[in-house]
C-alpha cells in the first residue's frame, strides 16, 4: 500500500518532506504559532506484564484492526529505553528538567528506536491498530517481522555508542537544507560537532563553506529520499551521502521503509511493491550491512506527534496527511540522543528573507503544504532555543 503522507515529489527546505501530487497550500497564519500544551498523561493498563512475550513468536496471519491514525494523547507505559547513561552535566536532559514548561513535554525513556527485541506478540497487537508511521495498521506482520528481525545487533538498539565518545558532552549538529544557510560560512563550525546528522536533498558539493562535509547520520523515508534525488538532481544531488563510518535513519512512514530496509540489509532487489526491482546497494554502498540501519520506533514518532508538534491541522479535513517534518523528526531524534545539540538550515522568523533552499540560484519561496505545520515547527525551535536545551542558527 502507498503511504497516507507519501506524495511523488519531496519537498526537503526547512527539513521538508513535502508532496508533488502537491498537498493543498495553507496559510502560515492559519495556525496559532505557539507551542502547545502537553496533551495529559494516560498510562493504559498494559493487561500483560512486561517481559511477558518477550520471546520471538512465530510469524502468521493477522486481521487489521482500528482506523485512527491520529496520534493519540494517550501515551502507554512502554518497555525502558535502555538509554546509555551520559556523564554531561549540561545535557539536554539537564536542560530540559530543569525547565518548567519543557520537563512536563519531554519523556527520555521512551524508546526511540526500534529493533529486534522489541518485535513481541504484546507489541503487535498494540501497534496493529495505529496507522503508520505510529503503528503498523495495515501492514503484513510477516513484513514488519522478517525486517525488524534482522535488526538484531546492539549497534541496532542505540543511535551511538558513548564508549567511543572520550567523555564529557556528545555535541551534535542537524542541517537541515533551508535557504538560511546560503552565504552562512557555517561549514567549521558543524564540522566541529562529534555528530553531524543531515536529510532529504542533502547537497555539499559547492557549498561546503556553509554547510560543512561531515555526515554521520543521513535521514529520510524512501519517499523524501527518492523524490530528492529526482527534484535536486538539478542541484547536484545525484547520490544520497555514503561513508563507512555514516549510518542510516529510516523514518518508518509506509510499507516500502520496511522492505527497502530488509532488502538493504539482506543485499538483494527490493521484492515487491512500489520499489520492485530497485537494488538497494545503489542508494547505501554495496557493503551495507545490519549495523549501518537504524529504524525510528513507532513509538517514538507517536511521543514526538502527540507531546511537540500536535497541530491544530489534525483538526482539519488534512488530518490524513499531517505529519512532522523529516528535519523535525532528525533534530527530535537528535534531542531524545546527544548531550549538546545545534539546529542549522531550520525556519526561523525571518524565514521569508530566505530561498527555500540553500543551493537554489534563484530565490524560491518556501511554500506552505497541509502535511507540515511549519509555523509550529519555527515556534518550537524558538521555544528550545530560548529555554537553552538547542543552540539555533539565526541570521
Amino acid at each position: 500500500m502507498e503511504g497516507w503522507w507519501s506524495c511523488p515529489v519531496a519537498l526537503t527546505g526547512w527539513g521538508l518532506s513535502g508532496c508533488s501530487v502537491s498537498p493543498p497550500q495553507l496559510s502560515p497564519h492559519l495556525f496559532s504559532p505557539s507551542l502547545l500544551q502537553p496533551e495529559p498523561l494516560v498510562l493504559a493498563p498494559s493487561g500483560t506484564p512486561h517481559g511477558a512475550g518477550s520471546h520471538r513468536w512465530a510469524l502468521g496471519d493477522s486481521s487489521e484492526s482500528g482506523n485512527s491514525f491520529k496520534p493519540s494523547g494517550e501515551l502507554e507505559e512502554l518497555e525502558p529505553s535502555g538509554k546509555q547513561p551520559s556523564p554531561c552535566l549540561h545535557s539536554v536532559m539537564a536542560r530540559a528538567k530543569a525547565d518548567p514548561k519543557f520537563r512536563e513535554i519531554f519523556r527520555f525513556n521512551t524508546p526511540v528506536l526500534m529493533w529486534d527485541q522489541h518485535f513481541t506478540l504484546e507489541t503487535w497487537n498494540r501497534l496493529k491498530a495505529r496507522h503508520v508511521p505510529y503503528g503498523w495498521q495495515g501492514l503484513s506482520v510477516a513484513v514488519v517481522g522478517s525486517t525488524l528481525r534482522l535488526l538484531n545487533t546492539s549497534a541496532n538498539r542505540h543511535l551511538f555508542d558513548r564508549a567511543a565518545f572520550s567523555g564529557g558532552c556528545v555535541r551534535c549538529a542537524v542541517v537541515g537544507n533551508g535557504g538560511i544557510l546560503n552565504g552562512s560560512r557555517q561549514g567549521k563550525a558543524i564540522d566541529s560537532h562529534d555528530l553531524v546528522f543531515r536529510l532529504n536533498g542533502a547537497v555539499i558539493k559547492g557549498f561546503e563553506e556553509d554547510v560543512g562535509t561531515k555526515v554521520s547520520f543521513y535521514g529520510f523515508t524512501v519517499n523524501t529520499m527518492k523524490n530528492s534525488l529526482i527534484s535536486y538532481e538539478e542541484y547536484g544531488f545525484t547520490q544520497i551521502p555514503q561513508g563507512k563510518d555514516l549510518k542510516y535513519i529510516f523514518i518508518p512512514s509506509d510499507v516500502r521503509d520496511y522492505v527497502m530496509l530488509k532488502s538493504a540489509i539482506q543485499g538483494s532487489p527490493v521484492p515487491e511493491g512500489s520499489d520492485k526491482g530497485d537494488e538497494p546497494q545503489k542508494y547505501f554502498g554495496p557493503e551495507a550491512s545490519a549495523e549501518k540501519f537504524k529504524l525510528l520506533h513507532p513509538d517514538f514518532l507517536q511521543y514526538l506527534t502527540a507531546r511537540f508538534l500536535r497541530s491544530e491541522i489534525l483538526n482539519t479535513q488534512y488530518s490524513s496527511l499531517y505529519m512532522p517534518s523529516t528535519g523535525a523528526l532528525m533534530l527530535l531524534t537528535a534531542l531524545h540522543t546527544c548531550d549538546q545539540v545545534s539546529a542549522y538550515g531550520f525556519i526561523t522568523a525571518n524565514y521569508e528573507q530566505f530561498s527555500d533552499h540553500y543551493y537554489e540560484v534563484e530565490k524560491k519561496p518556501l511554500v506552505f503544504y497541509a502535511n507540515h505545520d511549519m509555523m509550529l515547527e519555527a515556534a518550537l525551535w524558538r521555544s528550545l532555543h530560548r529555554a537553552g536545551i538547542i543552540t539555533l542558527y539565526q541570521r
